[in-house]
């Protein structure tokens, strides 16, 4: 068996890298900062979406037949990190991973063929409201720059149209990254799935979700230890690089450690959701584990290895470091997955 992934999905990962790396640099995550909050109607023009949507990443997991690539997440989990990896300020994991192939299995006739050619043409995004089994979902991310809204509600799992919503700005650690209070009447509405069927679907987007976040924490922090690794070569101290430092070294190891073992238990479990493996929302739960706990070690030991100068908003290390702190808490903590991960395990045992 062939543990690796194929020629295809390398070449596609490193185009999307390369676009990224050209398009999407850290002036364009500082300006998200400063951008204003704004509705759907005035949103301002994303050339970076709309080319990663020519590219096939929106609509990867769309099928073929709805204008989609029909790939599996296994396809997409590379991307995502390629996306973590140049801090992008679209809601790709929403839209792409959560949103997409969900409205693709429940979309109503009536609405199906717009909704998923606005999506895989990059001229829509959408905001989810999800949790799982307790998780939290206090704010709607980027919900100002969204089209709809796919929310799970009172045992229904509902989509609404952006002009229904109402909007409260909440504060966020991550400025590129907007946080919402969103409230809707239930005469707008459009039912997708109800009562144990809503709950099978949610949980399983929810799942998609919590990995794509996973991978690009992986980005961010394999990102963030590179800009590090270059800035001790480049800082001298005493005439000599500081990366020739005893101390230093070691703080660059224990986060390249860190990321190194996080790293296949994600490709493991973007496996286990492409496959549909009965214990996939467990081997999710260890990624987001893993990649939450791997990036903190990496923003940290960055943090150190720069000194003063990583601690001021001019220097774009904080671009970075601030994104993982806000992911690292995102659909699920390191603590609230690993305690699922106890229970899957615990409900595994026959009884005492």
């Amino acid at each position: 068996m062939r543990f690796a992934f194929t020629d295809d999905q390398l070449m596609l990962r490193d185009a999307v890298r390369d676009f990224l790396a050209n398009e999407h640099t850290a002036s364009q995550v500082r300006a998200a900062w400063e951008a204003p909050v704004q509705d759907a109607s005035e949103r301002r023009d994303q050339p970076v979406w709309a080319a990663l949507a020519d590219m096939g990443v929106v609509g990867l997991l769309v099928p073929e037949s709805d204008g989609g690539m029909g790939m599996s997440y296994l396809d997409l989990v590379l991307l995502l990190e390629e996306t973590g990896r140049a801090a992008l300020t679209d809601p790709v994991v929403e839209t792409a991973a959560v949103a997409a192939p969900l409205l693709a299995e429940r979309a109503p006739d009536l609405h199906r063929a717009d909704w998923l050619g606005a999506i895989t043409s990059g001229h829509s995004t959408v905001a989810v409201s999800l949790g799982s089994a307790g998780a939290p979902a206090p704010f709607v991310t980027d919900a100002d720059r969204a089209d709809l809204l796919i929310a799970e509600r009172a045992g229904r799992l509902v989509a609404v149209a952006s002009g229904a919503l109402s909007l409260t700005h909440e504060p966020s650690i991550d400025g590129a990254r907007r946080l919402f209070d969103v409230t809707w009447d239930t005469d707008a509405e459009i039912v997708l799935a109800e009562g144990d069927d809503a709950a099978a679907l949610a949980a399983d987007a929810f799942d998609r979700g919590a990995l794509g976040v996973a991978a690009q924490l992986i980005g961010l922090a394999d990102a963030a230890l590179t800009l590090t690794v270059d800035y001790a070569k480049e800082r001298r101290q005493f005439g000599v690089p500081i990366g020739s430092f005893q101390a230093v070294k070691h703080h660059l190891a224990d986060a390249l450690l860190q990321l190194e073992f996080a790293r296949p238990v994600l490709y493991r479990a973007a496996y286990s959701v492409a496959e549909g493996a009965e214990d996939r929302s467990r081997d999710v739960s260890m990624a987001k584990a893993y990649a939450s706990e791997a990036a903190l070690v990496v923003a940290r030991k960055a943090l150190q290895c720069h000194g003063a100068i990583g601690y001021t908003v001019e220097y774009d290390l904080h671009l970075w470091m601030k994104r993982i702190w806000a992911l690292a808490a995102s659909w699920g903590d390191a603590a609230w997955h690993r305690e699922r991960v106890a229970q899957s395990v615990l409900g595994a045992r026959p009884p005492h």
